[in-house]
C-alpha cells in the first residue's frame, strides 16, 4: 500500500492583484508561505513523508519548500506538474482578459485557442507526470505531490482512469490537502481539500 498526497500551493500574489495565473510566475504572498508553513507542519505530523514532488513555478516551489523544510525531505521538480499553459492570458488582468480574449464556449477538447495548450495536451501531462511519481515510490512509501488547482484536478481524473475531457471538478483551496491509498485493488480517496491546518493562521 502506498499513499499519495496531493496539495495546492498557497495563496500567490495572483490572487491579490486579479489577474490570470497559469503560467504567469508568481510567487507566494506572506499569507500564502504562511499557510504553506502550517501545511508543512501538519502534513509531518500526521505522515511519514518519503518523497515531494513539485512544479517548478514559484508558488508551488515555494510551498513545496516548507513541506520539505518539515519532512526533511528534498523536492524533485516535475515540469509536467504545472499548471494550464494558459498562453496570451497569463497575467491578464480578469477584466482586460475577458475583452481582449473572450471565452469560447464548447470548445472541442482538442483545440486551443490564444497559445493555450488543448486539454488533450493538458491531461497528457497530468498522466506522463503521473506515471514518472509513481514509478518512483516503492511500496509501502508516502509521497506528496504538489502543485495547482487544474493539474490537480487532472491528476484526479489520470488516478481514475476517467477520458481525457473529462476531468473532474474537486475543490481545492490554499495548500488544501487530498489524501489516495493506492493498491492493487484500485485508488481509493480518503480525503479531499483539508485545510484544518490553517484554523489558527
Amino acid at each position: 500500500m502506498r499513499k499519495l498526497i496531493l496539495i495546492r500551493h498557497g495563496e500567490s500574489e495572483a490572487d491579490i492583484l486579479k489577474v490570470h495565473e497559469g503560467r504567469a510566475d508568481f510567487p507566494l504572498t506572506e499569507l500564502g508561505h504562511r499557510q504553506a508553513t502550517a501545511m508543512g507542519r501538519w502534513v509531518s505530523e500526521h505522515y511519514e513523508i518519503d518523497m515531494i514532488f513539485a512544479s517548478p513555478l514559484q508558488r508551488a516551489a515555494q510551498t513545496a519548500q516548507h513541506l520539505s523544510d518539515a519532512a526533511g525531505v528534498p523536492v524533485v521538480f516535475e515540469e509536467d506538474l504545472m499548471e494550464f499553459n494558459n498562453g496570451l492570458l497569463a497575467g491578464l488582468a480578469f477584466e482586460v482578459a475577458a475583452k481582449r480574449y473572450p471565452r469560447i464556449e464548447n470548445l472541442p477538447p482538442d483545440q486551443s485557442v490564444y497559445g493555450q495548450e488543448t486539454q488533450y495536451e493538458f491531461r497528457a501531462r497530468a498522466d506522463q507526470a503521473l506515471a514518472r511519481c509513481l514509478s518512483q515510490i516503492p511500496d509501502g512509501a508516502t509521497a506528496a505531490i504538489v502543485s495547482h488547482g487544474g493539474m490537480i484536478n487532472q491528476l484526479f481524473a489520470s488516478l481514475l482512469a476517467l477520458p481525457p475531457a473529462a476531468a473532474p471538478r474537486f475543490l481545492t483551496g490554499d495548500t488544501g490537502i487530498h489524501l489516495w491509498l493506492l493498491s492493487p485493488e484500485g485508488p481509493r480517496l480518503m480525503f479531499s481539500n483539508k485545510q484544518e491546518h490553517l484554523h489558527n493562521l
